[in-house]
């Protein structure tokens, strides 16, 4: 037996850990990757290699670039005042595909668990903490999950910012209870977006 199908099958085995993607699925995108290796599979090799090399956080706010600071930190024109708290960085970019919000980001790396032990010392909340006093911030948007540890987050970074003069509001109607950010259309976020209410 060859080396060829054991390569094969290993990269069948990691594009199935890929999430919303199966073992049968990841085959199926193998096997097309094989058949237009020139159209598909070298562009996808050679560019994953350039995005393995460039990627990195954003020492601002999380969001994933290429620098030091995501474009969004680094644009002046986004500092209104605003900063919209999320959870992932798959919640920032689903916020931005409906371009209605034009302040910044902070992404928290997560929700407050009592389940999974996630406190309050293992999310980004010292750093939003520093970012409202330098930059200026006037409104705190909670864009948060509307799970349970969505919520609890929430509340928690409310009560963080009670009497510090911050108006702190979070998404109201379009948003469902249990609904993530990321599988929500540009419509519904818009929506949810303009119409924030104050906690």
């Amino acid at each position: 037996m060859t080396d060829a199908p054991k390569d094969i099958e290993a990269l069948i085995d990691i594009m199935a850990r890929l999430p919303g993607l199966g073992p049968r699925s990841a085959r199926r995108a193998v096997l097309q990757m094989i058949k237009k290796r020139g159209q598909l599979m070298r562009p996808l090799a050679e560019t994953m290699m350039r995005v393995a090399e460039t990627a990195r956080e954003c020492l601002n706010c999380g969001n994933i670039g290429t620098g030091d600071l995501c474009p969004i930190c680094a644009d002046d024109r986004r500092a209104n005042g605003q900063i919209c708290i999320v959870e992932d960085v798959a919640d920032l970019w689903a916020m931005e595909r409906g371009q209605v919000f034009a302040g910044r980001y902070h992404v928290l790396g997560g929700t407050l668990s009592a389940l999974d032990d996630i406190g309050p010392e293992d999310l980004r909340l010292p750093r939003l903490m520093d970012r409202v006093t330098t930059e200026t911030v006037t409104e705190v948007i909670l864009a948060l999950n509307a799970t349970v540890d969505g919520q609890t987050t929430a509340h928690y970074i409310a009560d963080m910012f009670t009497g510090s003069g911050v108006s702190v509001t979070s998404l109201a109607q379009g948003v469902p209870i249990g609904g993530e950010l990321d599988y929500l259309d540009d419509g519904t976020i818009s929506a949810a977006l303009r119409a924030r209410k104050a906690l």
